[in-house]
């Protein structure tokens, strides 16, 4: 567990940042081993703050030495923000990255020490995240295990030693949830070019996707047994399967799709 000594620095109290923060304090960690470094954080995580008693600054205080510094802020503004914060690196602080495209000897270069570099995805808001993580060689197995619980709170987390994999992980998790809502945009418009009003097409597609989405959660069946399960021959599914399923359909899209975002985090490393 986190000592008030060696304080859980989170830099960044926006959408992920909360999610995390969140899900530490429901998970009961201490709020006196918490330090929030926002100028602005969003105004309800403003009132978690106040009643959990967890402390808020706008900028690095003086004499703190984070046991885990946690960076949450969009990679684009990460060259502006590092600075300010070397102050709070300690030999044993572990600095724990959330930003896509970042690598590890970027932090090594900035921060120095021990570094893990993870991607989660937004439904870490409602504890339904995944996260992929690599740590260098200066994060001890101690270490380690107690990020993988930090992180956990919200939903599981997949280790991985190569870190060009975060790059592939980005694209199908990190940005997944993306490609899953603009899936219900789809189905929804197409429900209303079949007849329906727009309103019960996306009422449709919203709890198709959130139901068959649980459904996979809670069965132990691949994705292929489920969607087979639901497959007659010849009939209405097998018909629209044809076409997403076919040489032009969804799985080359898709293919595409995922290595510009993975072309995109190799990018941003840059």
């Amino acid at each position: 567990m986190i000592s008030p000594g060696t304080p859980l620095v989170l830099v960044g109290a926006g959408n992920m940042g909360g999610a995390m923060l969140s899900g530490w304090l429901d998970a009961g960690t201490d709020p006196a081993a918490i330090v929030v470094i926002d100028p602005k954080p969003p105004e309800a995580m403003v009132e978690r703050l106040a009643d959990a008693g967890v402390r808020c600054e706008a900028s690095a205080p003086e004499g703190v030495t984070a046991g885990i510094l946690m960076l949450a802020v969009k990679p684009q503004i990460m060259d502006a923000v590092l600075p300010g914060l070397k102050g709070l690196v300690g030999p044993d602080t572990v600095s724990l990255s959330v930003a896509a495209g970042k690598t590890l000897s970027y932090f090594e270069e900035r921060l120095g020490g021990a570094v893990v570099r993870t991607i989660p995805n937004t439904p870490a808001m409602v504890g339904r995240g995944i996260t992929g993580a690599v740590a260098n060689a200066a994060v001890s197995a101690e270490a380690k295990a107690e990020i993988d619980r930090l992180l956990s709170v919200c939903g599981p987390v997949e280790w991985v030693e190569d870190e060009a994999m975060i790059d592939a992980i980005t694209a199908v998790s990190g940005s997944g949830p993306a490609y899953v809502f603009y899936l219900v945009e789809c189905m929804a418009e197409a429900g209303r070019k079949c007849g329906l009003p727009a309103d019960l097409a996306m009422r449709l597609a919203r709890e198709t996707v959130t139901g068959a989405g649980e459904l996979m959660h809670r069965s132990p069946s691949e994705a292929a047994t489920l969607r087979q399960n639901v497959t007659s021959p010849n009939g209405t599914t097998a018909a629209a399967l044809s076409v997403l399923m076919a040489e032009d359909g969804i799985q080359p899209v898709f293919e595409k799709a995922l290595k510009a975002a993975a072309d995109r985090s190799r990018e941003l490393a840059s």
